[in-house]
């Protein structure tokens, strides 16, 4: 996207953390104070977008509240490591209360013997019992791949609730995990953010066009994502209490039903139609998503 941004003609400045925004008169938004090679400098925008993620501090410069309730975040620590023994063109995902409580650990490969590893537990959960998230990833490595090297680490929060309720303010939008964007079950949020940002450059080129970037106007962005994602985002929220009751037995249930499934693209009501109408026994099991409207 740098490559893409840069050819387009936009200036691109790395390593140059933003530290404070500035307004006008009318007390909109209209640049950014920003560190770069030791000197501070300010850069007057006529719109600020926001893509500094969890609990945006650019926002909160901006009035928007962007806090997080802890059970509405996940903790996760990822390292990169070579010299494993992995399927270059699968992901794996493991999931159980005992090595991922109310989360999961993934290996997306990079190549024939490197991957990331990572794992995710809920906010809440980090800490019980004297455990945080890399503690659940050291006893996975140790297991899983014991001659495995560590080249990199990361570690973070990642938002699991719902969208944002404000989105915009005067002459500034905020995509992301700076929105609380991420899927509120899988904690994924390249694609959504993909779309914030789509939809907020749409707001965006229309506020420039019509010379007003209040957020009257810049709300666009938020009437196209609701219209959009934030419906059935909405909806996932619901629901993601009652998925969290399934237990690590269900999981393998569904888990052997699926294994049987065509290989096609799925969406989650496609999974569970398809646990039920192999196992119509786990109705009840579920039935907390038919109380929540998803089956």
């Amino acid at each position: 996207m740098s490559e893409t941004a840069a050819g387009a003609g936009a200036d691109i400045i790395v390593k140059a953390p933003v530290v404070g925004i500035t307004k006008d008169k009318n007390n909109f938004v209209n640049g950014v104070n920003f560190r770069y090679n030791r000197r501070e400098y300010t850069s007057k925008t006529k719109i600020v977008i926001a893509a500094d993620g969890v609990e945006s501090q650019v926002g909160r410069w901006a009035g928007i509240d962007t806090t997080h309730d802890l059970r509405d975040v996940d903790i996760c620590a990822q390292y990169l490591m070579s010299g494993i023994e992995i399927e270059p063109d699968l992901c794996d995902f493991y999931l159980g209360r005992e090595i991922a409580p109310r989360g999961y650990i993934w290996v997306f490969p990079k190549g024939d013997d490197i991957a990331n590893v990572g794992v995710g537990i809920g906010g809440t959960i980090s800490g019980k019992g004297g455990k945080l998230a890399i503690d659940y990833l050291n006893e996975f490595v140790k297991s899983r791949f014991p001659r495995g090297k560590v080249l990199a680490q990361v570690a973070g929060c990642v938002p699991v609730g719902d969208s944002l309720p404000d989105l915009v303010a005067d002459g500034i939008m905020l995509i992301g995990d700076a929105a609380h964007h991420s899927d509120p079950i899988s904690g994924g949020g390249i694609a959504n953010a993909m779309f914030s940002g789509m939809f907020a450059a749409e707001a965006a080129i229309e506020g420039i066009r019509v010379g007003d970037v209040s957020a009257e106007i810049l709300r666009m962005y938020q009437v196209l994502w609701d219209k959009d994602i934030g419906k059935n985002f909405k909806h996932i929220c619901q629901i993601r209490d009652s998925v969290l009751k399934f237990s690590d037995e269900l999981f393998d249930r569904c888990a052997a039903v699926l294994t049987k499934t065509p290989n096609k693209t799925i969406d989650m009501v496609t999974i569970f139609k398809t646990v039920l109408r192999h196992q119509p026994r786990l109705l009840l099991e579920l039935r907390h998503l038919v109380l929540a409207g998803w089956i």
